[in-house]
């Protein structure tokens, strides 16, 4: 489904902003994604289990993580099906405290304008605390509406 906001991509250049923002995650948003995905591994809900196995606190999943770090993309793209590949390594966990939850910086630029076929990568950088939880974070998209 397209918007009609859809973000034309084709004469973007490297190092054109396509989105920024800030992701808060909550303990109540861990418990829905594990109710949606089917994760209930303790370390993503309770913090002595997180605690006996040398964790520092509970955990994001990294697929949520992954998941929500791309929706600004796709939010400016205009239709998830302009996306032809999403790939990250994960890096360092997203620590999400009970009180005050966990914010994640997203900051996604042009890496690769379009090529021949429409195709151009868009490089996200996604940060916890000021360091790297995603990298090498990289979506290849369709760049014309």
């Amino acid at each position: 489904m397209t918007t009609t906001n859809a973000l034309d991509l084709t004469g973007a250049e490297t190092g054109h902003v396509v989105a920024e923002t800030t992701l808060h995650f909550t303990r109540e948003s861990l418990v829905r994604y594990a109710g949606a995905s089917g994760d209930f591994n303790p370390i993503h809900y309770r913090d002595d289990i997180a605690t006996q196995v040398g964790l520092p606190g509970v955990l994001a999943h990294g697929m949520l993580t992954m998941g929500a770090a791309i929706q600004p993309v796709i939010d400016a793209l205009g239709d998830p099906g302009r996306v032809v590949d999403y790939q990250v390594r994960f890096t360092r966990p997203v620590l999400v405290d009970p009180e005050h939850g966990a914010d994640v910086e997203v900051s996604a630029v042009v890496a690769q304008p379009a090529d021949e076929n429409g195709i151009g990568r868009i490089d996200l950088t996604v940060k916890f605390d000021d360091r790297t939880v995603l990298a090498k974070s990289q979506v290849r998209a369709r760049f014309a509406v």
